[in-house]
Order: structure tokens, then C-alpha cells, then sequence
């Protein structure tokens, strides 16, 4: 069996059977020296691979753009030409928008790195008979490998001998607790999470020990299937960027198309030499194209990611993810340290006497017992002392304080047992121990025996319900067994971990804890029920999501009882739908993607049912977001529409695939998240509505004085100027522009909307023609008349559009009427604002611009001109949105039809 890619079979199989197919001679003595050499020349290292783009090739790639084709070849023609202050200029827009790029690409998922170093650095083997460690790269398949707590595995074994081994495999299942193992073979089609007799590569020894033969290694195991996913995903583009792309390159096109029209009809006119005529059209191709989109889009989500960082507790690691978050309508979401705080805690008491409530989650020892909803003190309680006594003493796990946070070292459930006798007890209870019962899959309890400060001793118990139970039984014959039996049910299905708890006193001969002597009877004490606790604010979280019109899925390799109790605990369903990856596996191809799209919980998950679940949704138009923290949320992560780590919690792979990362673990930060990523969609869309109507209006200038063959009101620095000057100032206040009111109260846009309108492409052409038409009207009048020469009619001009551009932006800054109380809500405006007419006074009377850009003085008379052209913009678009705002609010009114009495 040389290749042991399909090593789930051998879960069925039996330890001979697999000794033989895998040519191991001797489990005791391992492989020969010589036999490994040979195996490891056929198969390769135990090791994963990842393929690294090379850095100049990120580069080039940042020049894949329509737009930047068109300014190459409007460079190429403006040096031709002798041009070089515009040839500068352009070549400085391309190479700036191509170096932003570079740096947000180079920044983006070295997930498979951290997943290389996930893999232990040596491990224990039987070899020639002897046991040695060797570098984890040189295990093979056949291999025997010795396993002891603390110990990571370093392939994925088929386990043959093991000693009270348990192991942690939350990074790579999610499966929260320890999980117990054994080596016979299993029944049936097994979950990854129920595979008990199995050991996996990056998984740790939580306790005992235990052997195992080698079944796969490198790309084989679970470890390097899920490495191989992440390396096979390729995240489509954000939803902002397609869109981004459809409007340049229709604009684009449209341009070029108007451009080569307009070049022949001077052509024709004869009226323009053809460099002119050349000159003319180059002018009007960079003064129409909208080259600051990609550095104003960048810089609006530059400052957004900043903002949050900030004030959100998010770090955003690529420039799309910071809006794609607001256009998210799907949240898939990791259960385990995630909804919940991966920290057991005991919710309920239960004695034959009494059912006691506690309070307080996690492991701080903060909380109360209550007894019939008032508060009561263990130490009034005997039957409620007792059992907090037993539960801590038969235990072998620490709790501890380390800086301010409390910590365990052991199992969770232990942990709970620890902390919940904390709530009561400041100090350890009395008693020497003289023996300790380890906890066994065999038996599936633990034991301690105790003498007491008076002589007495007492062997305390705890373990599986029902194995305590017939102990209890075999003490009391009239314990109600199925009573309790049936209240462990109960409790189970409503996501709670049951542990019974028993004690029994002993003659002061007894100095060992045997299973005789445990199992002819104990004394029953009670039960604790135990539950990893949902984070309190989810479900407020979970409740404003929805209302914002996100739905949340949760992914999770638990139980589905207990992770249907916990969905429904959150809010994410009334009565969640629960499918297994099971369940998934057996069904046809339309109905799985009728499953994966429509239920609410999907339990006992594997990495590759989280990856097909986000595909699915994906595949049915939803924006997709995926929230993990562990090494099997990693390929998942990065398919996602916007991949989401826990930065706390979250394994290195985990944040280094996703393309944000809460500091705070906190699933609330998603919900302030959204909310910022919605107002930079909001900003971003406002800016590209400005950007666009003052390009074309510049476009415009120059085409309508072709068409009617006058002299050229502008020339090529002066438009480069507006569009430069625009660029640095008015067009970043949108940076700044706060969240439109109700912001969460509305539904995600839609996956298919474009970001503009039918109205907003009218609004951008009558703008444009407002703009460029009243200017030119302006210009030929003063012109025409001898009121002023061509230099300063010229400069007019410029101020015409540049003060258009000011007034238009009162207008797209928000959706209520700009005169409102929305007028001061952006300061930094009105700073922007100022900043921008300081530059233009320049331009406009400082001796060394006007001999550089051909500009000359202006008089109040052209000042009033260029206002007036301005306000008149303002005025014209406020009337249209009084009018759009009426319209919504009547089409807002109930309307009734009357009744006939």
C-alpha cells in the first residue's frame, strides 16, 4: 500500500490487516533502516509544498487594466509629441496605482507557510528495534510511532496500542473537547471527528499514550488535504471590483469610440492641423477618463481599514475586504471560540435533594449558586458542598491566573469542575492523597482517593452518567436509574455535557483505587451539567444582523443535538435546520445544494464541507462571508467573499487566509464591521457619481469646441491641473463622510445591482453637459466681446469647473437635501474645500503657474461668473433629488382601497 491517500478505509480495518497491506514485519521493532530509506526515495518527504509567486511577476500584473493601457498609450503620444510635463504626469498616475496594488497583493494569504510549520519537527519511531527520534520530513508510510502527552503528531497514524491517550483536535476538526481513543476498527461511514482510532498530523496528545503505524503522510494527510485546498482556492473578485472594472471599461470604450469618431470628424472639418487636432484628442482622453478611480477607490478603503482598525477592533489586510463587508448577506460562521467562549462551564446542579442553578461562564470563578431563583452558599448546602468537594478532587487538571485571564491545564470538563468549586470555596478542600484512578476510555471515569483531616477516607468519583449510574444502583437499591437516565437525555439534547459525580467511604485499609471496588457501589451525589457557553453579546449581535438583513449559518464539527440547542440559544433559527457532512455526502447534487443553501446549522463538518458550503452559497449569489479561527476553516476562509480570523483565538493559518481579522474575537465586531463597510460602499459610490459627471464635463469642453471648430478654451496642462488638483483634495472628503442614517436598518445590496442606477447615469450626463455647456457659453460670451483675452478667459474656465465640482459635491455628499442638518456633519469638507481654492488662487495670480499653465488673473466679474455657474449646478441637482425624495415618500405610504360599508 504505497500511496495511503485513502487512509479512511482503514478506520474499518483491523491492526493485522493493515501491519500486512503496509509490509511491517514487526510492530515492536518498526522498519528497517534500509526499508524506510527505500520508502521515502519512492514516496517523497512527509512534508507540504507551496509555490511562491515571484514578486516582479505581482508587479507586472498591476498593469492588467484597461485604463492603464489607455494612459500608456495617451503617454506614448504626449511624449511623441514633445509633451513632457503631461507625459510626467500620466506616467506618475500609472506607476502610483500600479505600486498600490503591488503592496495590497503582496499582503495578502501565507497560509500555506503557517500550515508547514504546523507539522512537528521530529518525532519518536521504532526502527531496527530500537526506538529513536528522527526529522518528521523521513517518516514513510509502515512507520511505528510512539505518542505522549504534550507530543504534536507528525502524520496521520492508525493507532494500535493505546494507554488513556486522548487528543486535541479543535485546530483541525473543531470538535472542542479532548477526544478519547481506541484501536478497534469502526462501523459505518465516520465523520473525521469521530474517528477514534485515528491519530492526525498537527493534532497534540492531550493526555496518556500510544502507538501508531504510519498511514499517510505530506499531501496525504488531513493536514496537507486541507494545505492543498487552500493552494487549489482562488478567491473571485469582490463584488466592489467587478463593478469597478464593468464602469471603466465601458467608459473606457466609450471614450476611445468618441475619441476616434471625434478625430475623424476634424479630420474632415479641416479646420485643426493634425497635430492639433492629435493634441486635442489626447487632451480630452485624460481629461475624460476617470484615472483617479483606482488611487481614489484605494485611499477611500485605505482610510476605511484604518478606521477600523481603529475604532472597530478590525484589521482589514486587503483593500476590497474592507467594502465587501458591507455588501455580505450570508455570515458562515465556526461554532467553537467563535458564537462560543471554547471554555466548558457548569450550568446546573442537580443532587437528589436539590437543582441549583450557576452562574457565571468560562473559567473566572465568578458567579453564584441559586436554589428556587435565590442565592445560597455551598457551604449551607451539604448535598451541594459534597458534590462541588467530589468534583474537584477527582480531577488532575489546573486552574490557573495568568495576567488577569484564568487558564486551565488539562481537559475543559475538569476545568469546569475547578472553577465551579472556586465560586464557592477560597481555599482547597482538606484531605491527603494517596491514590489517583486516571480517567479511561474503558471505564470512562476518574477517581481519587482522599484521607481526611480526621482519619477517613473517601474515594471520590466522577465520569460518563452511565457508567456512574449502575454504582449508584449497586449502593442504593432504590435509586431511580432510568429516572436519571432519561433527565441525561433531556439535558444532552439541549447541548449540555452531563457528568455524574459519586463518593464512597473506605476502611483505613484501603490505600488503592480498584474498579471492583468502585463499581460494587458508590454513593450517588448528583449530576453536573456542563455546556461551552455562547458568548453573551451574539445574540444581540445575531438579532441586529438579521435585522440588517444578514443571515448567519453556523459550521461546526459538534454534535448536531448539541449544536441545534446552541443555534437556537443564539437566535439563528427558531427551530434551526441541522444537516450533518453525513447527511451531505449521501445526497445527489441538487439536493445537496439545496441543503447546503437553506439550512441553518451544519454539524460534524469536515474542511471540505465547510469549502463546498461557502461555494454553494456563493454559486447562489449570495455575498459570503466565512468567521473561523482553526486550521480547518482555512480553505473556507480564503474562498469566501471576505474570509474572517479570530485574532486572539485564531490559529496562524487561520488569520493568514482570511482578509480580516478581529482583535477582539469578538463575532460582535462583524456587526460594526458591516456598518463600516456599508458607509465606505455609500462614500465609494458618491465618489465615482462625482468623479464621473466632472471628468466627462472636462471631456466635454474639448469635444463640443471640436464640433463647432473654435479655439481650444483649454489646454493640456490645465486640464492635467484640474484633474490633479481634484484628485489630492475634494475627491478624498468623501473619506470622511459619516454612515447615512438607518444604515443597518436596511438589506444588503443587491449581488447583481450595478452601482449605478438608471438615474444616476442621467444625473451624470446632464451634470456633465451643466458643467461644460455653461462654461463654454461663458467663455465664447466674454471672449467674443473683447471683455477678456484668451488667457483669462481660459483661466475662467478652469475655475468654472473646479468650482462645479465644489457646488456638485454639496449635492452628492448625502442623499437628504444638502441646506439640512446634514450640512455640517463632514468638517473635514470644508477644510478640503479651502485647501482646494488656496491651490487654485495659486494657479490663478502666483507669476511662475501662469507662465507654466498659460493662466492669467481674474477679476470679481469672472469670480461671479464661475460661482454663479457653480450654484447653478447645486441648485439644479437639489431640485432633482426633492423631487426623487417626494416620489420615495409617497411611494412609502400604505395605500388603501375603500370598503363598501
Amino acid at each position: 500500500m504505497d500511496d495511503p491517500g485513502e487512509h479512511r478505509s482503514l478506520t474499518h480495518v483491523d491492526v493485522p490487516t493493515i501491519q500486512q497491506e503496509l509490509h511491517v514485519p514487526d510492530l515492536e521493532a518498526g522498519l528497517s533502516s534500509e526499508d524506510a530509506k527505500k520508502r521515502l526515495a519512492i514516496n517523497g518527504p512527509n512534508a507540504l509544498e507551496s509555490h511562491v509567486t515571484p514578486k516582479w511577476v505581482t508587479f507586472i500584473r498591476q498593469f492588467n487594466n484597461l485604463i492603464i493601457y489607455i494612459l500608456i498609450g495617451a503617454a506614448i503620444m504626449t511624449s511623441i509629441m514633445g509633451l513632457m510635463t503631461d507625459t510626467i504626469i500620466i506616467a506618475l498616475v500609472i506607476v502610483i496605482n500600479a505600486f498600490i496594488g503591488y503592496f495590497q497583493e503582496v499582503n495578502a494569504s501565507n497560509a500555506l507557510e503557517k500550515i508547514k510549520q504546523m507539522l512537528a519537527h521530529t518525532a519518536t519511531v521504532y526502527r531496527d528495534g530500537q526506538r529513536v527520534d528522527v526529522d518528521t520530513a523521513d517518516l514513510v508510510t509502515g512507520d511505528v510511532v510512539f505518542l505522549e502527552a504534550g507530543d504534536n503528531v507528525p502524520a496521520d497514524l492508525r493507532l494500535f496500542d493505546v494507554d488513556n491517550l486522548t487528543m486535541m483536535e479543535s485546530a483541525l476538526t473543531g470538535e472542542s473537547n479532548s477526544v478519547e481513543k481506541q484501536i478497534e476498527p469502526l462501523e459505518g461511514d465516520v465523520p473525521l471527528a469521530e474517528q477514534s482510532n485515528m491519530a492526525f498530523a498537527s493534532t497534540a496528545v492531550a493526555s496518556g499514550s500510544g502507538m501508531g503505524i504510519v498511514v499517510a503522510t505530506g499531501i496525504h494527510t488531513e493536514l496537507g488535504k486541507i494545505s492543498q485546498a487552500v493552494a487549489d482556492v482562488r478567491k473571485g473578485r469582490s463584488p466592489l471590483m467587478k463593478e469597478l472594472d464593468g464602469i471603466g471599461k465601458g467608459i473606457s470604450i466609450g471614450i476611445l469610440v468618441f475619441a476616434v469618431a471625434l478625430f475623424i470628424f476634424g479630420l474632415f472639418t479641416g479646420r485643426y492641423t493634425v497635430g492639433t487636432l492629435a493634441l486635442a484628442v489626447v487632451t480630452m482622453i485624460v481629461g475624460s477618463l476617470p484615472e483617479g478611480l483606482p488611487a481614489t477607490t484605494s485611499v477611500v478603503l485605505a482610510m476605511g481599514m484604518q478606521n477600523m482598525a481603529k475604532h472597530n477592533n478590525t484589521i482589514v489586510k486587503t483593500l476590497p475586504g474592507a467594502e465587501t463587508l458591507g455588501s455580505v448577506d450570508v455570515i458562515a460562521t465556526d461554532k467553537t471560540g467563535t458564537l462560543t467562549k471554547n471554555e466548558m462551564t457548569m450550568t446546573d446542579v442537580i443532587t437528589p435533594a436539590h437543582h441549583y442553578a450557576v452562574t457565571g461562564t468560562g473559567y473566572a470563578p465568578t458567579g453564584q449558586f441559586t436554589l428556587d431563583g435565590a442565592a445560597v452558599s455551598p457551604a449551607d448546602q451539604a448535598d451541594l458542598q459534597e458534590l462541588l468537594i467530589a468534583g474537584f478532587q477527582a480531577n488532575d487538571t489546573t486552574l490557573a491566573e495568568v495576567d488577569g485571564v484564568y487558564e486551565i491545564n488539562g481537559e475543559p470538563t475538569d476545568g469546569a469542575f475547578m472553577t465551579a468549586y472556586q465560586k464557592g470555596f477560597s481555599a482547597d478542600p482538606a484531605g491527603e492523597e494517596l491514590d489517583f484512578l486516571p480517567f479511561d476510555s474503558d471505564y470512562r471515569y476518574m477517581a481519587k482517593l482522599v484521607e481526611l483531616p480526621d482519619g477517613t477516607r473517601k474515594i471520590y468519583l466522577k465520569g460518563s452518567p452511565d457508567k456512574v449510574f449502575p454504582m449508584a444502583k449497586n449502593a442504593d437499591p432504590h435509586f431511580d436509574e432510568q429516572a436519571y437516565l432519561a433527565l441525561t437525555s433531556k439535558l444532552s439534547r439541549g447541548g449540555q455535557r452531563v457528568i455524574a459525580v459519586a463518593e464512597k467511604v473506605v476502611g483505613s485499609e484501603v490505600d488503592e483505587i480498584t474498579l471492583p471496588l468502585c463499581e460494587e457501589g458508590m454513593q450517588f451525589l448528583g449530576i453536573a451539567a456542563l455546556i461551552d457557553p455562547p458568548r453573551d453579546e451574539v445574540i444581540a449581535s445575531i438579532k441586529q444582523m438579521h435585522k440588517a438583513g444578514v443571515r448567519v449559518v453556523m459550521i461546526t464539527g459538534d454534535h448536531p443535538e448539541t449544536a441545534s440547542a446552541i443555534a437556537a440559544t443564539l437566535g439563528i433559527a427558531k427551530r434551526p435546520r441541522v444537516v450533518t457532512g453525513t447527511e451531505l455526502a449521501q445526497m445527489d447534487d441538487a439536493a445537496r445544494f439545496q441543503a447546503m443553501t437553506t439550512a441553518d446549522v451544519f454539524a460534524r463538518t469536515t474542511p471540505a464541507d465547510k469549502l463546498a458550503i461557502v461555494t454553494a452559497l456563493q454559486e447562489a449569489g449570495n455575498v459570503t462571508a466565512m468567521v473561523g479561527d482553526g486550521v480547518n476553516d482555512a480553505p473556507a476562509l480564503k474562498k469566501a467573499d471576505v474570509g474572517v480570523a479570530m485574532g486572539v483565538s485564531g490559529t496562524d493559518v487561520a488569520k493568514d487566509a482570511a482578509d480580516i481579522i478581529l482583535t477582539d474575537d469578538k463575532f460582535t465586531t462583524m456587526e460594526k464591521a458591516i456598518a463600516q463597510g456599508r458607509r465606505i460602499y455609500d462614500n465609494l459610490k458618491k465618489s465615482v457619481l462625482f468623479l464621473l459627471p466632472t471628468s466627462f464635463a472636462e471631456g466635454l469642453i474639448i469635444a463640443f469646441t471640436v464640433l463647432t471648430q473654435d479655439a481650444m478654451p483649454l489646454n493640456a496642462p490645465q486640464m492635467l491641473w484640474i484633474n490633479m488638483v481634484s484628485a489630492i483634495t475634494i475627491q478624498f472628503a468623501f473619506i470622511f463622510e459619516p454612515a447615512e442614517p438607518g444604515i443597518m436598518e436596511r438589506p444588503p445590496r443587491s449581488n447583481t445591482a450595478g452601482m449605478m442606477n438608471k438615474h444616476d447615469i442621467f444625473q451624470l450626463v446632464y451634470v456633465s453637459v451643466l458643467i461644460s455647456g455653461l462654461g463654454l457659453i461663458a467663455h465664447d460670451y466674454l471672449l467674443s466681446r473683447g471683455i477678456v483675452d484668451a488667457a483669462t478667459a481660459s483661466t475662467m474656465m478652469v475655475n468654472i469647473v473646479i468650482l462645479g465640482k465644489i457646488f456638485y459635491l454639496f449635492n452628492i455628499r448625502t442623499k437628504a437635501p444638502a441646506f439640512s442638518k446634514q450640512l455640517f456633519t463632514n468638517p473635514m469638507a470644508y477644510a478640503i474645500i479651502g485647501l482646494m481654492m488656496v491651490l487654485q488662487l495659486i494657479l490663478t495670480y502666483v507669476p511662475f503657474m501662469q507662465n507654466v499653465m498659460g493662466t492669467s488673473g481674474m477679476s470679481l466679474r469672472e469670480w461671479g461668473i464661475a460661482i454663479a455657474i457653480g450654484f447653478i449646478v447645486l441648485v439644479v441637482t437639489e431640485i432633482d433629488k426633492l423631487i426623487r425624495l417626494a416620489y420615495a415618500k409617497e411611494a412609502a405610504k400604505p395605500h388603501f382601497r375603500a370598503e363598501k360599508e
